[in-house]
């Protein structure tokens, strides 16, 4: 029996399975402080965004969500191991999958609450008209 990367039984992106030699305890550690550092850091900025009087209303909103995409892309990467690899397959198409019933839902969602705001009082034109009689 050879001691080969294949060899192993695992799962897609369990990086726990493989060989002491493939992988060394520092360069985890490295990937996690890393992760960690810039995860600390977008936090950072979260705050400082949402106290700031430097930026435009408006703009207050666009930062907070592109540094809030951008944490979830930093845990996504050095935290869960979701790369583009072949050996990540699965976890690259269960993830697509879960953001497709987020967005399916959240759509939805606002749909029938718009539709159902639309049906439940009448406009202010017919609320008027009925006041006058």
């Amino acid at each position: 029996m050879s001691d080969t990367y294949y060899d192993y039984d695992r799962a897609p992106g369990d990086a726990s399975a493989l060989p002491d030699i493939e992988q060394g305890r520092t360069s985890g550690v490295l990937v996690y402080t890393i992760g960690f550092g810039l995860a600390v850091v977008l936090t950072a900025m979260s705050f400082w965004v949402a106290n700031t009087s430097l930026l435009w209303v408006g703009g207050v909103t666009i930062g907070l969500t592109v540094l809030a995409i951008a944490q979830m892309g930093i845990h996504l990467v050095f935290f869960l191991h979701v790369t583009s690899g072949p050996d990540n397959t699965n976890n690259v198409m269960a993830l697509a999958f879960g953001v497709l019933i987020v967005i399916l839902v959240v759509v939805g969602s606002l749909l029938i609450m718009a539709d159902l705001n639309d049906s439940m009082m009448p406009g202010p034109e017919l609320m008027n008209l009925h006041m006058q009689r």
